[in-house]
């Protein structure tokens, strides 16, 4: 009984050390009639086969040991004729009767015999809590022998054999090309094995009265902003709906402003991605039919920087990120400058050219709005046929589409050729921008800014400008501010909107989403 009490009290604290994380499994196992055991271990990181298998070996292990005992006791007490059947009884015992934690640790036959798979590798050491943290991050399953003080390691860690491929929206350059699937375990493991640490907390919860999908949240005890973890937990708790089955529903659901253009969460399928934004402070939910995660609180800025800023050197890193930056303002506001020119504004331009463009523009029949929509419309017609149709096709369609059908526009004398060149320019613009999310709002923007600039020239874009910079201000992820760190103004986190500092200096994140650190005092 006593035995019992103390092995159900170091389940608890084991628990409470792995902060109760929803893929840490800790559970007593009866190894032998002498004592019971603790088996602790990652769900996630360990194959649970070779875990089953070297359970079953202990009792082969000590079927071939009792019969040896039977054997022997049966040549130094030899039975009489009418003890048979009591010694048969007393045979069958022994073939059931289970091997000790404590033969295990002493018997070097054993823990060979244990490890019949050759996949698994077993130590036995004395037992220490803070290496057993360490085995247990790395992927090991860990038996403990609480009476002798001693624990089992069997290094049976499974890391995804077949890397994941590569996320099609999210290539990079440099760094790992390894993408989330459809199964929450694999996923798990890409983030697992990258931090190995048991401050990495993982919870659950079932959504859907029909459907019951599991989302999963996810976050660094003791860095995560806990401001933000109680508005997600709050969100998701109050989800009652019967069926779930997508990440949108879930984008829908924490979102602060869902009637907003701008995504107020990171959506992502990349692990490295998503390991360095829960190192920030910040919290990364995922279902288990999705290889997307939603990671939050953000910025804006945050959607425009990849992965491939700190893979690359400093100065190559900084001119990306600036180049991208250049291109969101390109492809909101590189049209309506075009139209507020030629309708209003000649005059900037000089002599020479704005004779040029006034000659294109007379032998167009219309305003230039509707010369900028038709190119503008036949842009995002184009890219949305290549992203329904197979790649094979798609690719065709994209080219093919761009040049003959440009070609045939400027020839019927619909659109100019200036106005090729902005649309065409814009489109590559926009393009660059790394977030699918953002890409698609800076295209919608394009158009409301193109008709203030229609009705009021250079008036009209310093109208829109003020209101969408209004919009930006009022936004928050997470209830943390969107337009951080502008707005509140962080020296420090605008200094690393545009440039990547070198590793080993000063590198601390935006004001607000800093990791704390403990205080080892």
């Amino acid at each position: 009984m006593t035995q019992t009490l103390e092995i159900k009290q170091e389940i608890k604290r084991l628990n409470k050390e792995f902060l109760h994380s929803s893929d840490f499994v800790a559970k007593e196992i009866k190894l032998g009639k002498e004592e019971n055991v603790i088996l602790c271990y990652y769900s996630s990181l360990v194959n649970k086969k070779d875990i089953e298998q070297s359970l079953i070996n202990l009792k082969q292990l000590n079927g071939s040991s009792s019969q040896a005992d039977q054997e022997k006791n049966q040549h130094t007490n030899k039975p009489k004729q009418s003890d048979t059947e009591d010694n048969e009884i007393d045979k069958d015992d022994a073939q059931n009767k289970e091997i000790s934690g404590t033969q295990i640790n002493n018997d070097y036959a054993a823990k060979n015999q244990l490890a019949k798979d050759e996949s698994v590798i077993i130590t036995t050491e004395k037992y220490d809590e803070q290496k057993l943290v360490d085995y247990v991050c790395n992927g090991e399953t860990l038996i403990i022998l609480l009476q002798s003080n001693q624990m089992i390691r069997l290094n049976n860690a499974e890391f995804a054999h077949k890397t994941p491929e590569e996320p099609e929206n999210e290539q990079i350059l440099r760094g790992s090309h390894e993408g989330f699937v459809e199964n929450f375990e694999v996923n798990m493991q890409l983030i697992r094995k990258r931090i190995k640490n048991n401050k990495l907390v993982v919870k659950q919860i079932t959504l859907g009265n029909e459907t019951k999908t599991t989302v999963y949240y996810m976050f660094v005890e003791n860095v995560v902003d806990n401001e933000a973890l109680k508005t997600v937990e709050n969100r998701l708790n109050a989800v009652d709906v019967d069926m779930f089955y997508s990440i949108g529903q879930l984008s829908d659901y924490l979102e602060d402003q869902v009637w907003s253009p701008f995504p107020q969460l990171l959506n992502t399928e990349r692990p490295d991605r998503v390991v360095a934004n829960i190192l920030e402070g910040k919290i990364a939910i995922m279902t288990d039919l999705s290889p997307n995660a939603l990671i939050g609180p953000v910025t804006f800025f945050s959607f425009y920087q990849t992965p491939d800023d700190f893979n690359a050197r400093v100065f190559v890193g900084t001119f990306y990120r600036l180049m991208r930056l250049f291109s969101v303002f390109s492809a909101i506001f590189l049209p309506a400058f075009y139209i507020a020119i030629v309708s209003f504004h000649f005059e900037i331009l000089p002599l020479e050219l704005a004779n040029k463009v006034k000659t294109d523009i007379n032998q167009i029949p219309y305003r230039p709005l509707i010369e900028a929509m038709i190119m503008e419309i036949t842009i995002e017609l184009i890219r949305e046929a290549s992203v329904r149709l197979p790649k094979s096709i798609g690719q065709t369609i994209g080219i093919v589409g761009g040049l003959v059908i440009g070609d045939a526009i400027v020839s019927a004398g619909l659109v100019s050729n200036l106005m090729v060149i902005v649309v065409a320019f814009t489109a590559i613009s926009s393009f660059v921008v790394p977030s699918v999310e953002l890409n698609t709002t800076i295209r919608m923007l394009r158009f409301p800014f193109m008709f203030l600039a229609s009705l009021f020239g250079f008036f009209g874009i310093v109208i829109g400008t003020f209101l969408l910079v209004v919009h930006l201000l009022n936004l928050s992820s997470l209830k943390h501010p969107y337009f951080s760190p502008i707005i509140p103004f962080d020296p420090v986190g605008v200094r690393k909107i545009f440039f990547r500092g070198p590793y080993y200096g000063a590198n601390r994140q935006a004001k607000g989403f800093s990791p704390k650190k403990e205080d080892k005092s």
